[in-house]
């Protein structure tokens, strides 16, 4: 095939130009704004809806813009230990670090390729005074909540929840990115619906999301001069890229629908080879941002040699997220597993994410699908 069937890119639609036009018009381009004011208000009343909370929204740089802020509000200082995902991209878990805190990672369980509860308790009995577990939510899957919920709960643990993959997914009817005491979303190009680039932070809590803007505008005090009492960044969403994340929050069910069937149709196209499709719990509604495959333990075939015959017909594919614990950069963190065999080897081992870009057409998904099973 002479075009590139790519993994995960922007789609566009028209409203978003729109609204940049509006900043342009009113020469409005500079960090904060209307659009910035308008996009946080209509994502928090997204999020919100049905679950009787009003939530605030705070629109960033970047989805590690609003973990860093998350990270500091939560207290975490130089020398304490947070619990995090394994299994997840380094942006995750870099914000603990630059704040001089270390890493503890914990496990997944194979039913949604999440943080296991079970290795999260074993982990609070062998570091009973850490006070935040920070959870990512995998290529769009919901974790298992009411568990890990519980477990902080207990413990008297603050939860951080990464939903940088999980915007438009729901557990048990509720918004992923309100579950957490501290809540992040992405809008990187690759995301369900993106801002070129930027983020946001969500939380329940008003004077959190005070504190958060005012860390993120260089930490400046409300003087008359400019008086700063505390470190602060460079952290703001500019108007312009607001503008774009309004009109594609527009389509976001839209988007995950579309998403939704790429995942079906991978589910049925390659039933009955020696694999499964990335699993959900029957309580959750993932928005499927990557469809990815699992080979069977007991099959020969490997994922990068399906990768690379893809790569030969045209075809994007990417390996499952490394676990954090298998990256060089964290050698000397811990690791907690509720498993002889860690679940997430098997999952990088085995595992590949297949392309799910929305504007990929019914007869391009069958290509991939037909390349797929040449592998078997």
């Amino acid at each position: 095939m002479e075009k590139r069937i790519q993994l995960s890119t922007p789609t566009m639609h028209g409203e978003e130009i729109t609204f940049v036009q509006e900043a342009f018009d009113k020469n409005w381009i500079a960090p904060l704004g209307f659009n910035c004011d308008n996009f946080e208000f209509e994502m928090s009343d997204y999020l919100c809806r049905g679950i009787g909370s009003r939530y605030h929204s705070l629109a960033l740089s970047s989805g590690t813009a609003a973990l860093h802020l998350a990270v500091k509000l939560a207290g975490v200082k130089r020398g304490d230990k947070v619990f995090c995902s394994d299994m997840t991209f380094a942006a995750t878990v870099n914000p603990i670090s630059y704040e001089g805190a270390e890493q503890v990672f914990i496990d997944s369980e194979e039913e949604t390729w999440n943080m296991d509860p079970a290795a999260l308790e074993r982990a609070f009995e062998k570091y009973p005074d850490v006070k935040v577990v920070m959870l990512a939510h995998l290529y769009g899957t919901p974790a298992k909540m009411d568990e890990i919920i519980e477990i902080c709960d207990r413990h008297g643990a603050i939860l951080i929840e990464d939903a940088a993959e999980a915007l438009s997914a729901t557990y048990k009817g509720r918004q992923c990115g309100t579950f957490g005491k501290l809540n992040a979303i992405s809008f990187n190009g690759n995301k369900i619906i993106t801002t070129s680039g930027g983020g946001m932070l969500i939380t329940e809590d008003e004077k959190d999301r005070a504190h958060a803007f005012k860390l993120a505008t260089q930490a400046r005090e409300p003087a008359p001069w400019y008086q700063h009492e505390e470190i602060g960044y460079n952290y703001r969403m500019s108007n312009v890229v607001a503008g774009i994340g309004r009109g594609q929050l527009l389509h976001l069910e839209e988007h995950r629908e579309l998403k939704t069937k790429i995942y079906e149709v991978y589910k049925e196209g390659l039933a009955g080879l020696p694999m499964t499709m990335n699993p959900y719990l029957d309580c959750s509604k993932p928005n499927f941002w990557l469809s990815c495959m699992l080979i069977d333990d007991d099959c020969a075939v490997d994922p990068m040699t399906v990768m690379e015959h893809l790569a030969k017909k045209n075809i994007e594919a990417r390996p499952i997220w490394k676990p954090m614990h298998m990256q060089p950069v964290f050698k000397n963190c811990d690791f907690i597993s509720a498993n002889d065999h860690p679940v997430n080897e098997k999952i990088f081992t085995k595992g590949l994410c297949l392309p799910s870009d929305i504007k990929m057409t019914a007869e391009e998904q069958e290509y991939v699908i037909e390349a797929i099973k040449e592998c078997f």
